[in-house]
């Protein structure tokens, strides 16, 4: 290789393996859009342009399962599904603005919790 070949050839391999490092260690701040196949994580939430969680999906508190949360403009929760505890299998659970719960479906043949209990999982404002 003649000393010419190679300050054209060197500089372009240094810039190519400095835009792939580039690539690796600075990720990009925001992503516009992700196309997956499959999306693996351990919570989920949704926030809206001030910032504000709209939908929050994760672990409820303590050994229940998976648990989905969709919350009003204040990010309180209104309506939560999820995998109960007190040994019920599922639970849709409604709440009113000031952070009761109003209503609660479980399915037929599933302990039916005592009226005026906690929800499974404590209402709270952020995450």
């Amino acid at each position: 290789m003649t000393s010419r070949e190679r300050w054209t050839v060197y500089p372009l391999l240094f810039l190519a393996l400095g835009l792939a490092m580039r690539a690796v260690l600075v990720p990009p701040a925001q992503v516009a859009e992700l196309e997956a196949i499959r999306l693996k994580c351990r919570e989920l939430v949704v926030v809206d342009a001030q910032g504000t969680p709209v939908v929050h999906a994760g672990r409820t508190q303590g050994d229940g399962g998976g648990r989905i949360e969709v919350r009003d403009g204040a990010g309180l929760t209104a309506v939560a599904i999820g995998a109960g505890t007190m040994g019920q299998s599922a639970t849709l659970q409604f709440y009113d603005p000031e952070g009761r719960e109003i209503d609660r479906i479980v399915p037929a043949g599933t302990m039916q919790p005592p009226p005026g209990s906690p929800p499974t999982r404590p209402r709270s404002p952020g995450l």
